[in-house]
């Protein structure tokens, strides 16, 4: 299936049915009246969160979404049916945005979370709404009242605990494929990653966690660089980043810091998450070395670097028992300040 994570699409709601003017009229009744009843209701749009979908490839081929209109009234102060929502299912973590793509108007960030995106028309009024004691058989009857409609965007944000970034041929795919059943495309040549990719790694039977694995960066990338930052949004509701850097490639401090100034122009709060960083290919560098180069990017960035090798599995274990306590420490928080 084909990763899809933007979409735009056009939603309108029913129409409101008619009111009716009707009479009553009967065998020996002598004074029947107005008798007609009201429309009915149209169907709203509704967007909800399903569990079962993780892109919008969907909204590609069906970008139109229009509700039913909601039926007129009748006679004998019979009101019209109201129309059926239409139900659009989208992935969780999809967020709503208005045509100027800076407008949210809603996050589906739960399963089973609902919005009323458009609102149904209203039903107009029979003829039986106006009788008054001195307009007795009235002959007004309103139309329905238009329902509301509206371009917007879909966004999808994957739902993860960590995040993973890095330059491009860090090892970040090797890494996910490792670590998680995913399966991503492995080559020795930049960008082999072109579309997020998602991998669940399971510690014991209690304790897992979801990364998230996005193209790499470069320099420039948040001025369309490369593939630019599009992607970074995947990873915007992580609890941690794990900064995985190529200690093979030469400068690591060097490395480091392009992604941290890119994660800080992009903004959304990217550059102040938990980083954990490791110095990957460990296999593929002296003693001397790794030690070296993880000093000098433990003094630039003030954090404890860990030393590993996705390739040969060296100090994995060690990194997924970390980013297991850390993100189990920061979602408690979270449980914590929700509920207080």
């Amino acid at each position: 299936m084909k990763f899809l994570d933007q979409a735009k699409i056009y939603v309108r709601s029913g129409d409101g049915g008619d009111g009716v003017t009707a009479f009553r009229r009967e065998k020996y009744i002598e004074f029947g009246g107005p008798d007609g009843g009201n429309g009915g209701r149209g169907g709203d749009i509704i967007f909800e969160a399903v569990p079962n979908l993780n892109t919008l490839i969907d909204f590609r081929y069906t970008q139109h979404f229009r509700a039913r209109k909601g039926g007129n009234g009748a006679g004998s102060d019979r009101t019209g049916a109201a129309a059926q929502p239409v139900i659009i299912k989208v992935p969780i973590g999809t967020q709503i945005m208005d045509d100027d793509r800076e407008t949210l108007l809603a996050d589906l960030d739960e399963a089973g979370k609902r919005v009323t995106l458009c609102r149904g028309g209203d039903g107009g009024f029979g003829n039986a709404n106006f009788k008054t004691s001195t307009n007795r058989a009235p002959r007004r009857s309103d139309k329905g009242w238009p329902g509301e409609e509206r371009w917007v965007w879909l966004r999808l944000k994957l739902i993860a605990d960590v995040g993973l970034v890095g330059m491009p041929n860090a090892g970040k795919s090797t890494f996910l494929s490792v670590v998680s059943a995913a399966r991503p495309k492995i080559a020795d040549y930049p960008f082999t990653t072109l579309h997020p990719q998602l991998g669940v790694v399971r510690l014991s039977m209690t304790e897992e966690f979801v990364v998230a694995d996005i193209p790499g960066l470069i320099e420039g990338a948040h001025e369309g660089t490369g593939l630019g930052d599009r992607f970074l949004g995947h990873v915007e509701r992580c609890a941690v980043l794990l900064h995985l850097i190529d200690g093979a490639a030469g400068d690591v401090v060097d490395a480091w810091r392009t992604i941290r100034h890119e994660l800080t122009e992009y903004g959304g709060g990217l550059a102040d998450k938990p980083e954990i960083i490791a110095l990957n290919k460990n296999d593929a560098m002296t003693p001397h070395e790794s030690s070296a180069r993880r000093r000098a990017l433990e003094k630039a960035s003030g954090t404890p670097v860990m030393l590993i090798s996705a390739a040969s599995r060296q100090g994995v274990p060690e990194l997924l028992r970390t980013i297991q306590d850390r993100v189990t420490s920061i979602r408690r928080e979270e449980d914590e300040a929700k509920s207080s």
